[in-house]
């Protein structure tokens, strides 16, 4: 009987940190204000973007606006006809597919040259391991912040450390 229960706890374990690998991270852009127009600091979003490390996607909640994807040369002109990304559901995932820069602008007009806009650089996937910011991952609806980024081979050794000390403990 208790070796029954030690292949199904090693079987859960391992599907827990197998979902873990293929989650995506969200994190709520601007944090707890979300994707409004700045009072002042029209760096606003690109000082929340240069302070995070990103991986997989962004949320954007907002009211009455909207966000787009758009060229550097879009971002600078804060507008464009043909954006690479259109959203104005104002509950906006956005998956960073790629390493380099992403530029995102508001399409309510004026939105944008009042500092409504960011620009995200995406980094290649570390040879070491990655930095861990000071701030915690956040859920779907709480504050935003950094993610703890674990690649995939340090979810891997995880998992086979996890399986091995559940296999091998006496129960």
């Amino acid at each position: 009987m208790a070796s029954l229960f030690k292949y199904y706890l090693t079987f859960a374990l391992v599907i827990f940190i197998s979902l873990h690998l293929v989650m995506c991270v969200e994190l709520d852009v601007g944090g707890g204000k979300g994707w409004v127009t700045p009072t002042k600091n029209d760096q606003l979003y690109n000082d929340w973007a240069s302070g995070n490390r990103f991986k997989i996607c962004l949320c954007f909640y907002y009211k009455k606006d909207s966000v787009l994807v758009v060229t550097e040369e879009e971002y600078e002109r804060c507008r464009s006809a043909h954006p690479m990304f259109f959203s104005n559901n104002g509950d906006t995932v956005y998956t960073l597919d790629r390493p380099g820069l992403f530029y995102f602008i508001s399409g309510v007009a004026g939105h944008c040259e009042r500092g409504l806009k960011m620009i995200v650089k995406v980094l290649d996937q570390p040879e070491s391991p990655p930095q861990v910011s000071n701030q915690t991952a956040s859920d779907h609806h709480k504050k935003g912040g950094a993610a703890v980024q674990f690649n995939g081979f340090g979810s891997l050794i995880l998992l086979i450390i996890v399986v091995v000390s559940v296999i091998v403990a006496p129960f």
